[in-house]
């Protein structure tokens, strides 16, 4: 961790807050009666016809146009006020993003809303400028899929022209906060026409993908977790993100920027480490005691008794390595583990014992997590599978 660490997860906690106050709130013996859904506003398509109707054609059968190959291949879900941030990670070959040197952008068309200027790229730096349509459709009472968002906005990337692979895959993100429920993303990328400054429709990538994101209801009985993950850096921003933005071999969340290690494969490049972010979900706060004297203070956040070990096992299920039990006072848990085995050798002629250490060798192994919390008494077991090489 490179930011304030304990400055950036008081932060993220306080941008959790209001989901976490409906755990504690929540308690096994009496279940919450269910809430009414709440009548949603109109939405202003934002999306141009034309678009919308390409985006329509393959959503059935889920096999979207493809001349801008690309997949939605993984989503991540963090707590946010009122819902999650669904984080949505594709991939593509550069050649397809079209990365190339860049020229002079043309002005937006009249009809479109005005977008930022992009920063003037950096020398030796190539570009690539999409139009990005996106959709998160959610199923009436017939069963029919009606849009409950959606976006249209300019997206504009960068690689370095040096040792750029145009048959390379790369994979980047998008986040997006929504209410907690049923999604079917519909995502569409058109390059930009720099002469009209217009989306080129006759070539362009659709994918769709199914997301769901799951209400504290779910967990008044039960623990669980946000989406598990390996981080190989985190950072803090000066402020959150107010406008989703796509980033390439990163994520962002509240006022981190996190670079995740989706192969959950170590190499020398993680100093034989590895490091899980993930909130606790279902806990029980702490009862704070009764104040004896009426007293007007600042709101404190709520305490939790939250006990993991952490431990790593071979394809066998044998014991590579196990940690101290940590005990965690919130939800948020950002844990490094160091990939050391110890070692305690005796000495035959003078009983002297001796400890070294030493790296995980190359293999498959098995993260295994044992989550216990002492409020309520809940357990669960997590196990995240990882490879070294």
């Amino acid at each position: 961790m490179k930011a304030p660490k304990f400055v950036a997860i008081g932060f993220v906690l306080v941008f959790a807050l209001s989901l976490f106050t409906v755990f504690a709130q929540a308690t096994p013996q009496k279940a919450q009666e269910p809430r009414k859904p709440e009548a949603k506003p109109a939405q202003r398509e934002v999306i141009p016809k034309e678009i919308k109707a390409i985006m329509q054609e393959g959503l059935a059968t889920r096999q979207g146009r493809q001349d801008i190959p690309f997949t939605i291949f993984k989503s991540l879900a963090f707590p946010v006020q009122g819902g999650m941030q669904a984080v949505i990670f594709f991939k593509a070959k550069n050649s397809d993003m079209g990365y190339a040197a860049p020229v002079p952008a043309a002005p937006a068309p009249k009809n479109q809303p005005a977008q930022p200027e992009p920063a003037a790229p950096a020398a030796g730096m190539l570009e690539a400028r999409l139009a990005l349509a996106l959709e998160f459709l959610q199923p009436d009472p017939t069963g029919a899929l009606k849009t409950y968002k959606d976006a249209s906005f300019g997206v504009n990337l960068q690689t370095e022209s040096a040792g750029y692979d145009p048959n390379k895959e790369e994979w980047y993100s998008l986040g997006f906060g929504l209410p907690f429920g049923k999604y079917t993303v519909s995502m569409l990328f058109a390059h930009i026409d720099p002469k009209t400054g217009k989306p080129d429709t006759k070539k362009v990538g659709v994918s769709y993908y199914d997301l769901v994101l799951p209400g504290p209801e779910t967990y008044q009985n039960a623990l669980e977790t946000t989406s598990l993950f390996f981080a190989r850096n985190i950072e803090q921003m000066p402020s959150y993100e107010a406008r989703p933005t796509v980033h390439k071999g990163l994520f962002t969340y509240s006022v981190l920027r996190m670079v995740p290690n989706i192969e959950s494969v170590v190499t020398a490049e993680d100093k034989s480490q590895i490091e899980v972010f993930f909130f606790v979900l279902g806990a029980k706060a702490k009862e704070e005691p009764a104040a004896e004297t009426p007293a007007v203070v600042q709101p404190s956040q709520p305490e939790y008794e939250i006990e993991i070990n952490f431990e790593v096992q071979k394809e066998d299920g044998s014991t590579a390595i196990k940690w101290q039990t940590r005990n965690c006072v919130s939800p948020l848990v950002d844990q490094p583990l160091l990939l050391k085995q110890t070692k305690v050798t005796t000495d035959t002629a003078t009983g002297k014992q001796t400890t070294s250490q030493s790296d995980l060798p190359s293999g498959k192994y098995t993260l295994v997590m044992k989550i216990k919390d002492k409020v309520s008494g809940l357990t669960l077991d997590k196990k995240m599978p990882f490879e070294v090489k």
